[in-house]
């Protein structure tokens, strides 16, 4: 039986190039980037390179490029920062109810310690309303942290529009990247972006690595004490093998995002086709329009959701309910709590499937006429 991955959104088979490359490293790579004698100069090189890469992918400046140890590092440094380095200037957050939990966990423990949090709320396609956030603006806001892209349902929210309404205000405007980068253009200056979180395990990178973008002039309190590393921003010695890996997934990620951007959102048209054609009845969770092009989020009524996963997988097929980071918990999607209520049918009966290296067009067919199978047979009356 053939085992079929539709669960990039959680993370991604790591790259053959990506391998190659740490492997490499590993093998001929081991001074310390803070030495200066020859070993150290090359390590640091190494690291240099991949600030390069990854600081060219969003149009920013080689010293606004901080590594972390991931995309949950970064979104703390990110939030946590901010706010201790503005308090003086107000104790008012706002985010939305939509967040990875990386983001709304580390505004709940700010709200512990004082700092006021409002949380946006969003329509039926998960987005934000403009006029929401303007309104929910104060003299004593000092962040808005808004995702990119939906890791569950896909929604993109309209970063630039959200950049442009900050600009004349104090606020920094933080954007958790994570799921979006690598499958939509980004460009923070344009965007007037002041933060941005991104994750190496996301586009075929290894795990353990991250980067936060931090706009130069920025006052950002270190969540880590130690070295001088990342400009006192982040001590700690750089991890050089898999900092090289990130930086050669993102060069594969930039050179292919086009391809698939097409290849990605044909699939997502393909599965959703399968399924009528088979005549399963379904309801697209968010918009097909402003999404990202390898999520997407399908609400099978009469369905249970622990059934359905472990029907896929029996069948070979691996998809998941939601975030990774809250697999096995029995609570519901505050995603889609979010977007049609507590009471909604929808928070027990949907599956999102993620697209990505390795899917072929006929492994989306096999998944939708698998799908079909059971959900015919969870119906069956």
């Amino acid at each position: 039986m053939e085992r079929i991955y539709l669960d990039h959104a959680a993370t991604t088979p790591v790259h053959p190039e990506v391998i190659e490359t740490v492997a490499a490293q590993m093998a001929d790579v081991f001074g310390n980037p803070s030495s200066i004698h020859s070993f150290g100069r090359t390590a640091r090189h190494v690291v240099d390179t991949a600030r390069t890469t990854a600081a060219a992918s969003i149009g920013a400046d080689f010293n606004e490029i901080i590594f972390t140890s991931g995309g949950t590092e970064a979104d703390n440094l990110a939030v946590i920062g901010t706010a201790q380095a503005m308090k003086h200037q107000g104790r008012h957050i706002i985010t939305t109810a939509v967040e990875h939990h990386a983001v709304l966990h580390t505004c709940g423990q700010l709200e512990k310690e004082g700092f006021e949090v409002t949380y946006l709320p969003v329509d039926e396609d998960g987005l934000i309303s403009l006029s929401d956030l303007a309104s929910a603006l104060r003299e004593d806001t000092i962040l808005v942290s808004i995702m990119y892209g939906n890791n569950e349902i896909g929604a993109v929210q309209p970063i630039a529009e959200i950049g442009g309404l900050l600009k004349e205000h104090q606020a920094v405007f933080h954007t958790d990247a994570v799921q979006a980068y690598g499958m939509m253009p980004m460009n923070v200056k344009a965007e007037h972006i002041d933060l941005m979180s991104v994750s190496g395990h996301k586009i075929n990178g290894p795990k353990g690595i991250g980067f936060l973008y931090a706009r130069e002039g920025l006052s950002l309190t270190p969540g880590l004490f130690g070295g001088e590393q990342e400009r006192k921003r982040r001590a700690g010695t750089e991890n050089v093998p898999v900092i090289a890996g990130f930086g050669k997934a993102i060069e594969i990620a930039m050179a292919s995002m086009e391809e698939k951007r097409e290849q990605y959102t044909a699939f997502k048209k393909q599965l959703i086709r399968t399924l009528t054609e088979k005549q399963v009845e379904f309801t697209v969770n968010g918009s097909l329009e402003q999404t990202l092009p390898h999520v997407v989020n399908l609400s099978f009524p009469g369905t249970d959701v622990e059934a359905m996963l472990v029907n896929l997988d029996l069948a070979g097929i691996a998809a998941s309910s939601g975030s990774a980071c809250t697999a096995g918990s029995i609570e519901p999607s505050h995603v889609l709590v979010a977007m049609f209520g507590k009471e909604s049918e929808r928070l027990r009966n949907s599956i999102r499937f993620s697209f990505g290296l390795t899917n072929t067009e006929e492994q989306i067919d096999q998944a939708g006429e698998a799908v079909a199978k059971i959900t015919a047979r969870l119906t069956k009356k």
